[in-house]
């Protein structure tokens, strides 16, 4: 039997990586999902769901298709306290919020209404104790290294504004902010505790084409929050599954993370929102809460 090189460094990576729990029964792992998953759902249905599934947090990135969280009424200032309540009720946190702020922009008026809503975004989380807020570096706009320079910097420039609120800024991989080497730039010029990566594994290996075992190796200290979900390629395109039914490695994506300790959420991020043909969130978000448990104890 032969194996190709890349089935070889993927192998020695994993094996280098495990930890000795992988092969005796592991901790469940803690489980959340995105409501970019649930559109259609109010927050009650929300947090009903998720609890009847087993999860230990949500993240909010919409509500009933609404992306413009701080103005929604279930966290106007007469609500917020009853909306936290129902949370709590439930046994259940907010892993995060999800903002739209992009700070690739070159446009000066376009660049401040970023950096304004993602800080409205950090006052909302605070208010609720939701430890992080996401932001996207997302394209290369202009020169690459001044586009570098300038997401870095108002990652910082968020991140000095979010310590005080105990609120980190965490950005995504996405985009063209897909590989490690950029992002570890992004992340060391921000240079800041309140500065930290989301990771959304599925586009550092489909878009970014990079292992797991290699963006954990060289991105895991920052990583605080990992969005998953599976996909398969259509005419080009990746369309999404069910968990474990594609070509994208969740299982070795989870143990990466465990062999590092990692102390976040496994989120699953099931884009019904943007693609409304794919499976309904009662089918494929209780299916991750029942697929992926076992991920870590094989």
């Amino acid at each position: 039997m032969t194996i190709t090189r890349r089935e070889f460094l993927t192998t020695s990576a994993l094996a280098t990586l495990a930890p000795p729990f992988l092969n005796s029964p592991a901790s469940k792992p803690r489980l959340a999902f995105s409501t970019l998953g649930c559109p259609k759902w109010p927050l009650a249905q929300i947090l009903d769901f998720a609890a009847a599934n087993g999860f230990s947090a949500v993240e909010i990135r919409c509500i009933l298709g609404d992306l413009d969280l701080p103005n929604r009424p279930e966290f106007a200032p007469d609500q917020i306290a009853a909306t936290k309540k129902a949370i709590a009720a439930r046994g259940l946190k907010i892993s995060d919020l999800g903002s739209s702020s992009e700070m690739h922009h070159t446009d000066p008026d376009k660049r401040a209404k970023s950096i304004a809503d993602a800080k409205r975004f950090i006052d909302l989380a605070e208010k609720l104790d939701a430890p992080y807020i996401r932001i996207y570096g997302n394209k290369i706009e202009g020169d690459r290294e001044e586009c570098i320079h300038r997401v870095a910097a108002g990652m910082r420039e968020l991140a000095i504004y979010a310590k005080p609120h105990n609120v980190t800024v965490i950005i995504e991989s996405h985009g063209d902010f897909v590989a490690s080497p950029m992002l570890k730039q992004v992340l060391t010029e921000a240079d800041h505790p309140n500065a930290a990566l989301l990771w959304d594994a599925h586009h550092t290996f489909v878009s970014g084409h990079e292992e797991p075992e290699v963006t954990v190796r060289e991105l895991g200290h920052w990583i605080k929050h990992t969005p998953l979900k599976d996909s398969v390629e259509v005419n080009g395109e990746a369309h999404y599954v069910l968990t474990g039914k594609g070509t994208v490695p969740v299982q070795r994506q989870m143990q990466a993370l465990a062999a590092i300790n990692y102390k976040g959420y496994f989120c699953f991020e099931w884009e019904k929102l943007w693609h409304p043909d794919i499976a309904e969130p009662e089918i494929a978000i209780a299916d991750f809460a029942r697929v992926v448990p076992g991920y870590l104890s094989k």
